[in-house]
């Protein structure tokens, strides 16, 4: 008889997950599963309420990304009201989005994984964390505590406040920039740029101590799905939708956000709460893709910044055609900082950033509109159906943990099957398991929307811990 390992919970990721990890009779890992264990359902808790309040209301679904909410939920918005934003309005809100990616990226690098790029993946696991960086290698850890604080500041000093700031509106802004507030970002801007390219000089050479998880580590083909901007240029705020596959063939191009559902569709598993995102025209489960930094640098061809561009040409050269390895999702995330800063820098260097033409006001003339950008971990959809009377009818949420739900399972079973074996089980391996989805840095607090009828999973447990009943459906 086989036997199953059970981790529960997955550390140092954003919400509530497991993994499954089933061994044969030779203790041979035959399977192995990510489970999300969590449920929130902001497609019907949004219905009946008026369209203007969904950025706010979307904003409150996540604390760790509510500005890439705002912006896919305000776009959404622009489309009912069938409105231009005015050009100050679509600047600023591509500056605060970037501060976003800087602040998100930040922690996912720094705080979440960083521990085991630098300490080892079979380091003490009581040592294994932030306070162990800060006591191994406290300029690393000062320079992403550093990262991450201005990015939040530079939110708070746009939105009034660091989380779920209500600036970003249905038409635009509610508030123009003043030259003060400009000047505070553009003064800090020098300083977070060199901590970015020293945390780059530093991780670059660690990368080859890490051959085996490279190769394990959700290294498979699979398409990568992001936006790109006119210019073939990395684009978080907007651009069209590209598919390219395992080789570097775009096979699916300028995709515009009202035309999603006819290439992206969604599968429910009845062990997750995590819907699973696929590529309609090769099937599920055949269609995996990955989205996210790791994507986003396959599938463009520049960055436009210079220092990025540079940062990325490097990144590239790793594997002839598109890099493959979800490993270098920490890589990517990095080459990501240093765009966002350079191109804040550009955007507020720009005199018409401090216009005060902020917002445009309309009534709702379209029924339905999709709002579609870039969120730090991928490529985020708000899908809205209104009545007439601009009460929300439908809501439809596709979230980047969403895209890179089938990407997850199979690395979780590559890496399974690399690191762990039945007879010598360690800490260590299962740390790797764990650090795949670490990689992919899920956001589950955002993801977890089901369609139709809700998996469920029921466990009757005595005092002792034992299992007494289960039942699930689904």
């Amino acid at each position: 008889m086989g036997k199953t390992i059970l981790i529960d919970p997955v550390t140092r990721i954003e919400g509530h997950s497991k993994i499954t990890i089933q061994l044969d009779e030779r203790g041979a890992v035959a399977d192995a599963r990510f489970h999300v264990t969590q449920m929130r359902g902001f497609e019907k808790l949004v219905q009946g309420r008026p369209f203007h309040e969904m950025p706010s209301l979307m904003a409150r679904i996540c604390g760790i990304c509510p500005v890439s909410h705002l912006m896919a939920s305000a776009k959404a918005c622009d489309a009912l009201l069938a409105v231009q934003i005015p050009d100050a309005a679509d600047k600023l809100r591509r500056i605060m989005n970037l501060a976003q990616i800087v602040q998100s990226h930040a922690l996912s690098f720094f705080y979440l994984s960083a521990p085991d790029l630098l300490l080892g993946m079979d380091a003490d696991p009581a040592r294994r964390n932030i306070v162990g960086l800060l006591q191994e290698k406290p300029e690393l850890a000062r320079d992403g505590i550093r990262l991450r604080q201005f990015g939040q500041q530079t939110i708070e000093l746009l939105g009034g406040r660091r989380i779920h700031p209500g600036w970003v509106v249905p038409g635009g802004v509610n508030e123009p920039l003043d030259a003060a507030k400009r000047d505070e970002i553009l003064q800090a801007l020098p300083e977070t740029l060199a901590l970015a390219e020293r945390t780059l000089q530093w991780f670059k050479p660690l990368v080859e101590n890490y051959r085996k998880e490279i190769r394990a580590f959700a290294n498979f083909p699979s398409l990568f799905v992001g936006l790109v901007g006119a210019q073939d240029n990395l684009s978080f705020y907007d651009g069209a939708l590209r598919v390219m596959d395992a080789r570097g063939k775009i096979i699916a191009d300028k995709i515009q956000a009202e035309d999603y559902a006819q290439y992206i569709g969604e599968a429910v598993e009845p062990d997750s709460y995590l819907k699973s995102a696929y590529y309609k025209p090769f099937g599920y489960p055949q269609g995996i893709y990955r989205v996210g930094p790791l994507a986003r640098l396959n599938i463009v061809s520049t960055c436009e910044t210079p220092r990025a561009n540079r940062e990325w040409a490097e990144f590239r050269e790793l594997q002839r055609g598109p890099v493959l390895s979800s490993f270098h999702y920490h890589y990517a995330r990095l080459v990501e900082i240093l765009y966002a800063l350079e191109r804040m820098e550009l955007l507020l260097a720009d005199p018409a950033i401090l216009s005060r033409h902020v917002r445009a006001y309309a009534a709702p003339n379209n029924y339905e509109g999709v709002g579609m950008s870039e969120a730090p971990r991928g490529t985020l959809i708000h899908h809205y159906k209104i009545d007439a009377n601009g009460l929300m009818e439908w809501a439809n949420l596709i979230i980047a943990t969403g895209h890179n739900n089938l990407a997850m399972n199979q690395g979780v079973l590559q890496t399974a099957q690399h690191f762990v074996h039945g007879e010598r089980l360690t800490d260590g391996a299962l740390n790797r398991v764990e650090a795949v989805i670490r990689a992919y840095d899920p956001c589950l607090s955002c993801s977890t929307h089901a369609f139709g009828q809700m998996p469920l999973q029921v466990q009757l447990v005595n005092v002792k811990g034992e299992l007494l009943d289960e039942k699930m459906r689904g």
